[in-house]
């Protein structure tokens, strides 16, 4: 093992595996440092979902450039991923959500995402199992799921074909171009790369990142109750929540004709499971698809997203630390926006250009303004 690469990616998630793949694509020598498995961690815990989200207008080009990039990635081995481009069903549950969901599809068109607005009965064409008296919906077409853990590691195995190292181990600090591991020994590198989720704050006390956990259920096999994702549009307030406890519905059919139940959100570093958490969130999406309550959920679990105070994620130099890059605090969309993130990642490394602007991912965001000091 070299002990000396260009880049030390610290983190094997979806992340940190995306990460490795674009630089070694661009001809750096690349290692990756992860303490545990690979695509662990948030990976293995989120939903997988491929979502185009509209926040905002950073939030929107990111997601959608990634979408593209993904939709690439799978249609080389589809099964691979155990993906499906099930599309979403943005869920009017009023006229007031249904007006919201209009406005959110002409937001989407205008970036190239094909949807389409249901009314009430072309709701109930598209998905039987919703309770009566829904308003309609958002067909956002595009939009897909994959298994994370196995994308992760497709990615990471890419990156090590172009000629990446994979290193077990536990980093203990960072330091001037070079990371410390519990063992005591010691890897250089022109530049790290954090990449670590939550655990970031480990290892760079200050950054302005919190932990919040989510719990998500699945069933037994039950093929055809569901063939989209679908998510209640009231999702957008609390997935973005700045304090307290908060549910929401969202369904996902995955392809191994399971119901994925999501999901939940607390402040919280602690990765216990609670039932009364998890009762909140399985009776609020039966009060959307009332034949859940007739299902049977084999496993429940948590993870931590890692979020930032603007909802954005942080891919750029730390200024606070020379040779110090960061790609973290994606919160729900790391999935989702990980192939973007490398990609924008990676250019800033190399000098390379981008489709989309840099600035709002920038982590000197934070460095800016006197309340965000770190």
């Amino acid at each position: 093992m070299n002990q000396s690469a260009d880049a030390i990616v610290i983190g094997a998630g979806m992340i940190g595996a995306a990460c490795a793949d674009a630089l070694a694509a661009r001809g750096l020598q690349v290692t990756v440092v992860e303490q545990d498995a690979v695509g662990s961690g948030a990976t293995a815990a989120g939903m997988g979902h491929l979502v185009a989200m509209d926040d905002n207008a950073a939030e929107l080009a990111l997601s959608s450039w990634s979408i593209r990039l993904w939709n690439e990635f799978v249609d080389e081995h589809p099964h691979n991923h155990e993906y499906s481009r099930c599309g979403t069903i943005w869920v009017a549950s009023d006229e007031e959500e249904l007006a919201a969901a209009q406005a959110k599809g002409s937001n989407m068109r205008a970036h190239g995402l094909p949807c389409e607005l249901l009314d009430a009965q072309a709701l109930y064409s598209q998905e039987a199992a919703l309770r009566p008296g829904l308003a309609g919906g958002l067909l956002v077409g595009g939009d897909g799921l994959v298994y994370p853990p196995k994308s992760a590691r497709i990615l990471l195995d890419r990156a090590r074909s172009r000629g990446a190292q994979l290193v077990a181990g536990a980093v203990a600090a960072i330091e001037d171009r070079a990371v410390l591991l519990r063992d005591g020994s010691r890897l250089h590198a022109d530049s790290i790369v954090l990449a670590a989720g939550a655990r970031c704050t480990e290892l760079l006390p200050g950054l302005p990142l919190q932990a919040k956990k989510g719990h998500l259920a699945i069933t037994d096999r039950y093929p055809g109750l569901i063939r989209h994702q679908l998510v209640e549009l009231g999702y957008i307030k609390s997935a973005h929540a700045a304090s307290g406890d908060s549910v929401a519905f969202n369904l996902q059919p995955r392809p191994t004709g399971q119901i994925l139940i999501g999901s939940s959100r607390q402040f919280s570093a602690s990765l216990d499971a609670e039932p009364a958490m998890l009762s909140r969130m399985l009776r609020h999406a039966a009060g959307f698809v009332p034949q859940l309550t007739g299902l049977n959920v084999l496993r429940c679990w948590t993870g931590l997203r890692a979020a930032s105070p603007d909802g954005l994620p942080l891919i750029g130099p730390w200024p606070a630390r020379r040779g110090l890059w960061l790609a973290t605090g994606h919160e729900g969309l790391g999935i989702t926006t990980s192939l973007a993130t490398a990609q924008l990642l990676a250019a800033q490394m190399t000098d390379g250009s981008v489709p989309i602007p840099l600035q709002p991912y920038l982590p000197q965001r934070f460095m800016l303004s006197p309340s965000n000091h770190v």
